[in-house]
């Protein structure tokens, strides 16, 4: 299985970020950190990227179980939604947490993994159709 689960989106590099959050927002996640890639490479290397924005997500309430259930899991923490233009075209691209969390031997990480796998895809899943 894929770490990741991405879909292109048909809107501007701008929008599918404000879409973004927006879909984040209506699953319960909110952004602890938004990171403008480029404009990072450029301030700190001089180089050039492509628009590239990663936003650290975190549904508070699922957190709060992931982390009754193991206090290091907070490594994995927050979930990366990541917005990105390459050529012209705009992908949205999120964590898939099972993946991540499959590495903690925590049976009780599962279960709460899974809800999130499903929030981020309907995330990913509702930029694609827009």
């Amino acid at each position: 299985m894929n770490y990741y689960y991405k879909k292109q989106t048909a809107l501007s590099f701008t929008d599918a970020i404000e879409k973004t959050k927006e879909a984040l927002a209506s699953e319960g996640f909110g952004i602890l950190t938004e990171i403008d890639v480029k404009a990072t490479l450029k301030t700190k290397l001089d180089k050039e990227y492509d628009n590239y924005t990663i936003l650290g997500a975190c549904n508070p309430a699922l957190a709060f179980e992931a982390l009754i259930a193991e206090r290091d899991v907070g490594v994995l923490l927050p979930c990366n939604v990541v917005v990105y233009e390459d050529e012209g075209v705009v992908w949205v691209s999120a964590i898939v947490p099972s993946v991540a969390m499959g590495f903690v031997e925590n049976p009780l990480l599962a279960p709460i993994a899974k809800q999130v796998d499903a929030k981020l895809k309907r995330v990913v899943d509702v930029l694609a159709e827009a």
